[in-house]
């Protein structure tokens, strides 16, 4: 006999109904997007070599999402255009609810659905293994590629230098350049007397406080370390 199913109740079934498949499974949903939990129940799957299908129909597979598939030999991927049904199935039982994959376990959504199985609806079972194998040979198997993430890598210190100094006069981060050590502001308050001996505050390189100036604009530590510039 068919049973409703809360939120709760879909995730506890959908888990068992992945652990329980032993030939075939089934998995549609319109968003491909997966539960850190469905990832492990399905790698554990996979080693079995079950007839394994998912269904989607709504976006474009994230890198992450392809890279992950891909690495499941026995999970074969097809796209139903206008796809909107969410339906999870092996040989024995399905689900039929509101649910997403990546929905599972998320106790704070509410969503409905009806778990049945083949010994106690036979008929129910039957009629919805016809649909979804109709819509099976209706999709479009996807070809799923590796693709390469390159991770953010943040520069390092000596890299920041090379583009970030300060004005010798008020300290503000500004572009490093030797040549122009002063900011727009204070370099209109220096251009009004043009004295390159004129003692200043802070080292252009490091922002340290210091005597500078415009023809010596970073501290001698600084000199010693990037001569190049100079």
């Amino acid at each position: 006999m068919a049973k409703f199913l809360n939120s709760t109740g879909i995730s506890y079934h959908l888990e068992n109904l992945i652990k329980n498949a032993n030939e075939r499974l089934f998995l549609i949903s319109p968003y491909l997007k997966f539960n850190p939990r469905i990832k492990q129940l399905l790698d554990e799957r996979n080693r079995l070599r079950l007839d394994i299908r998912i269904i989607y129909g709504k976006v474009d597979l994230q890198t992450e999402e392809s890279n992950w598939l891909k690495s499941l030999d026995s999970i074969k991927v097809l796209f139903c255009k206008n796809l909107h049904a969410k339906c999870y199935l092996n040989e024995n039982e399905a689900i039929i609810t509101s649910m997403n994959l990546y929905d599972f376990s998320q106790q704070n959504n509410n969503e409905m659905g009806i778990h049945i199985t083949r010994e106690n609806d036979p008929e129910i079972y039957s009629d919805l293994n016809q649909e979804v194998t109709s819509l099976i040979r209706s999709s479009e198997h996807v070809s799923i590629s590796i693709e390469k993430v390159v991770p953010k890598v943040e520069p390092s210190r000596k890299q920041r230098q090379k583009e970030e100094g300060n004005c010798i006069r008020c300290g503000t981060e500004i572009k490093l350049d030797p040549k122009h050590p002063l900011c727009k502001k204070c370099y209109q308050s220096w251009s009004k007397y043009s004295d390159k001996t004129y003692t200043e505050n802070y080292c252009h390189i490091c922002g340290a406080k210091t005597q500078s100036s415009m023809e010596k604009p970073v501290c001698l530590s600084c000199y010693k370390k990037h001569k190049s510039l100079f």
